[in-house]
């Protein structure tokens, strides 16, 4: 296989509805956009590093840069055999992982339509339909936070994901505990906390959480294995884990009882399946996060959760709950029972649309 170009494309896309965390507040997506030909098949990944290095030090413009003046020319001319043979290809680039994994996706994708496969085929998955869940971002008030978790319920989601920070926790799950006593709940820290905050975190434990996904530090793995210790309920780490040598740390130290994967922030489907793959032999569940891709990066995401230990329901939702229009064909839709059925043609199997691709882009390289 060789690739003969490479086009970046920076579009802009407005969210339905703000999502805030406990690092900001997006309500305009900036999203990098990688399309490839692979022996003249196009290929389409997706970056998503923010608009800002607060969820990860890469952002767009990082990560544009890292493409285009060092991914690019490792890549250029270059023949190997599979797509799994890049990520060794992009080894003298250190870290950058949302640079590379939009890279790489972008050549599996072209491998699978090449080979008239399924991108979920071609990486080992195994599931016709997935398990869908919802992320809410912090409400100003907990009458909205009842009103949206109400929307995403009836919509079928099967699991509720709320976002805390200190001032916003114990009162919103409690009131959703109140409201809602038999959902799948779990919280999301976005490493909002420390380890002196270990008693408010313990307290949570009496709202029967599925999880609490990455409270502390975003690089503070000890602390992780301190709080694991004081906590019944699993830690699941999202932000810590960034390589396979991370992930093996934290399962054999104890820092957490299941891992988030998400595409971009490990590098891609090589690394992915990697941890995906040491997670299982240690019976440890994973899901599949999301980051406020399109449907391109959301089509990546359907993917990867069709793997095997991808056992609990992800972030994968509707594009309908991000965008007034999408732009792939079709958009991606859930099911009433909450899940989405996997694409069984080509590639991501669903066709981006270009000209709306082209109306939303704000800037655009072709490399050759």
């Amino acid at each position: 296989m060789r690739i003969q170009e490479m086009t970046l494309r920076e579009v802009q896309m407005k969210l339905v509805t703000p999502f805030e965390i406990s690092v900001g507040r997006t309500e305009l997506r900036r999203i990098l956009l990688v399309e490839t030909s692979v022996d003249g098949v196009t290929g389409w990944g997706e970056c998503v590093a923010g608009e800002s290095p607060s969820y990860s030090p890469e952002t767009v413009d990082t990560a544009w840069h890292i493409l285009r003046d060092f991914l690019w020319p490792l890549l250029k001319e270059k023949e190997f055999a599979a797509a799994a043979d890049v990520w060794d290809l992009l080894a003298p680039v250190r870290g950058h992982s949302m640079a590379k994994g939009s890279l790489e996706a972008a050549i599996w994708d072209a491998q699978a339509r090449r080979e008239g496969l399924a991108l979920s085929k071609l990486i080992g998955g195994t599931r016709q339909e997935i398990a869908c869940g919802v992320s809410i971002g912090i409400k100003d008030s907990l009458e909205e936070l009842v009103c949206a978790v109400k929307k995403e319920l009836a919509a079928g989601y099967q699991r509720i994901k709320i976002k805390i920070k200190p001032g916003k926790d114990l009162d919103p799950v409690r009131r959703l505990r109140q409201d809602f006593p038999r959902i799948k709940l779990m919280v999301d820290a976005n490493s909002a906390y420390t380890l002196n905050d270990w008693p408010l975190l313990k307290q949570l434990e009496g709202f029967y959480l599925m999880m609490i996904e990455q409270p502390l530090g975003w690089d503070d793995l000890y602390s992780h294995i301190e709080l694991q210790k004081k906590l019944d309920t699993p830690i699941c780490l999202d932000e810590c884990i960034h390589t396979e040598e991370q992930a093996r740390a934290a399962i054999e130290l104890g820092a957490c009882k299941i891992i988030n994967i998400k595409l971009g922030r490990v590098g891609g489907y090589t690394v992915a399946r990697r941890i995906h793959d040491l997670c299982q032999r240690h019976g440890i569940p994973v899901w599949c996060g999301g980051m406020l891709e399109s449907g391109i990066g959301r089509a990546h995401n359907i993917a990867l959760s069709t793997l095997p230990n991808f056992t609990l329901p992800g972030d994968v939702a509707a594009s309908k709950r991000y965008w007034e229009e999408d732009i792939i064909d079709p958009e991606v839709t859930i099911s009433p029972q909450g899940t989405i059925c996997v694409p069984t043609g080509p590639g991501i199997g669903f066709e981006p649309r270009r000209e709306r691709i082209e109306k939303l882009t704000v800037r655009k390289e072709r490399l050759v």
